[in-house]
């Protein structure tokens, strides 16, 4: 069960959409993880059509918020560009090639979660 909102996406989780969508990142959707992981607060996931394509949302994300004095925990899969994560501790992003999106089907292994689509923005639908 998929449970969809619109909830208020925090700062940085917000940026990081905003990152992901000047690359044309496609299915951008953040979960809301906060009382049912401990592990982070906001899974944010899109997806890219090629390795070239991931590979290049995953950096941009990296460098820009880099420069805006975010720096990642931990990163991995950008060599190979079918599944990049990027631990940034309170939120985790996930870019990945369709066919490993389909595979790991993270949306329906947090399927509990509140979900939000950000296809038009993540400040879209909010009042």
């Amino acid at each position: 069960m998929t449970i969809a909102t619109t909830f208020e996406l925090p700062e940085e989780v917000a940026r990081a959409a905003e990152l992901a969508l000047e690359r044309k990142a496609a299915e951008l959707v953040a979960l809301d993880l906060r009382g049912i992981s401990s592990a982070t607060d906001f899974f944010l996931m899109g997806s890219g059509s090629s390795d070239i394509q991931v590979r290049a949302i995953a950096d941009h994300i990296i460098e820009e918020l880099k420069k805006e004095g975010l720096r990642p925990g931990h990163v991995e899969g950008v060599v190979g560009g079918r599944w990049v994560l990027i631990d940034y501790i309170d939120f985790v992003v996930h870019v990945f090639h369709p066919e490993a999106r389909g595979f790991y089907q993270l949306e329906s292994l947090w399927g509990d979660a509140p979900r939000r689509d950000l296809e038009d923005g993540p400040t879209a639908n909010l009042d």
